[in-house]
């Protein structure tokens, strides 16, 4: 599955950056997201509870930082598995100034889930994953805007 967006955020460029780019503070924003180990500048650890439709499952997602170019730029990767479950994406970030004085996040993400998620359907997938997606951008906004 393919998500991207653009949303503008009403904060200067190099705290947007620096919120982006750090595990902890993104983790307080990701829908379900129990705990993030760093492990270390690019590797991280995130446990997460996600439900879609009538299943649940907690996924343990190991996730790295493929390539980074401040403020500018960041690429993810991320592997999680959950019992009969497993996901892929990789993700990507683009930050641009924005008018007065804020930035203009575009983002995408190519996401690829296996097993027992999957077989509930595309459709429900999708509707949950553009809701959690929704959710994350809001409380990002929030944090960043305050």
């Amino acid at each position: 599955m393919h998500f991207e967006g653009s949303t503008e955020i009403d904060a200067p460029r190099d705290k947007v950056w620096a919120f982006v780019i750090d595990p902890n503070q993104v983790g307080q924003c990701g829908p379900g997201v129990e705990s993030i180990e760093v492990i270390d500048d690019t590797h991280f650890k995130a446990t997460a509870k996600v439900g879609i439709g009538f299943i649940s499952a907690r996924f343990v997602v190991n996730m790295e930082f493929a390539s980074l170019t401040p403020p500018d730029e960041a690429l993810i990767k991320a592997h999680g598995q959950a019992p009969g479950s497993a996901v892929d994406a990789d993700a990507s970030m683009r930050l641009s100034d924005g008018e007065g004085g804020g930035t203009v996040m575009d983002w995408s993400a190519d996401v690829n889930i296996s097993g027992t998620l999957a077989s509930v359907g595309a459709r429900l997938i999708e509707g949950t994953a553009n809701k959690m997606i929704g959710q994350t951008f809001d409380c990002m906004k929030s944090k960043l805007e305050a």
